[in-house]
């Protein structure tokens, strides 16, 4: 049979084609493992943002010990410091282009976190436009922690000169808003949540996206669709070059 296989030029094809149908059936294996993470997290992210809120500190320790704080609800206390807030471009769909309002928020032991307070439109960028937002003396915030994430290739440098921000950047941020203070920085940034919202409506909160794309089982399918056209492709190849006639007999 090998032979046979052999002389019919069907054997590099053969294995070609094994090869090829595995490799992308573990592409499609891969999808679908990486379909399972997703929902799992998506899951998460549901359970973690409806539950009641925890204060932060709790957050703090577990986020130490190396447990994942993304989404967690939480409650902060402290004051915040509205003179030296940061303002992160964005785009709302309602709103337009805009910038996300972050500032410091003090707490009793000291320590500063950064506070997502949520979107306000171009025109309301200068905080004397929205002066009745401006939260005074001891305040309470419930949001979710998130963890900054890095840049990435083609997010644009911030400009602290200018108070625009395009991604959390940590040190820069606390030597912008706090100077030579040395506060300890909480590593974690909390996004307000919608409600309450300040006096005048702006910044407008609860701008966390809980929306994740999730096409790992279109992307599964594809690879083993394609697996099975290549094997398909192969077996009309092997078929047809199998019931082609052999060499002549050479005549007498």
């Amino acid at each position: 049979m090998l032979r046979q296989i052999k002389d019919k030029g069907l054997l590099w094809p053969a294995v070609m084609t094994v090869v090829g149908v595995a490799f992308l059936i573990g592409l499609g294996n891969w999808q679908m493992r990486r379909l399972a993470w997703k929902e799992g997290l998506l899951a998460a992210i549901a359970e973690r943002t409806h539950a009641d809120p925890v204060p932060l500190a709790a957050v703090e320790a577990r986020a130490a010990e190396g447990a994942d704080p993304e989404y967690t609800r939480v409650k902060v206390e402290g004051q915040l410091l509205n003179d030296h807030e940061l303002d992160f471009y964005d785009f709302d769909e309602k709103l337009g282009p805009g910038y996300h309002i972050v500032t410091p928020l003090k707490r009793a032991d000291g320590s500063i976190v950064f506070v997502n307070r949520g979107f306000v439109p171009l025109g309301l960028k200068d905080p004397a436009k929205r002066a009745a937002g401006q939260l005074a003396g001891d305040v309470t915030i419930i949001g979710l922690v998130r963890r900054p994430a890095a840049a990435g290739a083609f997010t644009p440098d911030n400009d602290p000169t200018k108070n625009v921000w395009y991604w959390y950047d940590l040190k820069a941020m606390a030597a912008a808003a706090l100077g030579p203070e040395k506060e300890r920085i909480v590593p974690l940034i909390v996004d307000a949540e919608a409600e309450p919202a300040p006096p005048g409506g702006f910044p407008k909160g609860g701008t966390t996206r809980l929306t994740l794309p999730n096409r790992h089982f279109e992307y599964a399918m594809t690879w083993y669709g394609l697996a099975c056209g290549f094997a398909i492709v192969f077996l009309a190849f092997a078929v047809t070059r199998w019931h082609e006639s052999g060499p002549e007999p050479p005549s007498a």
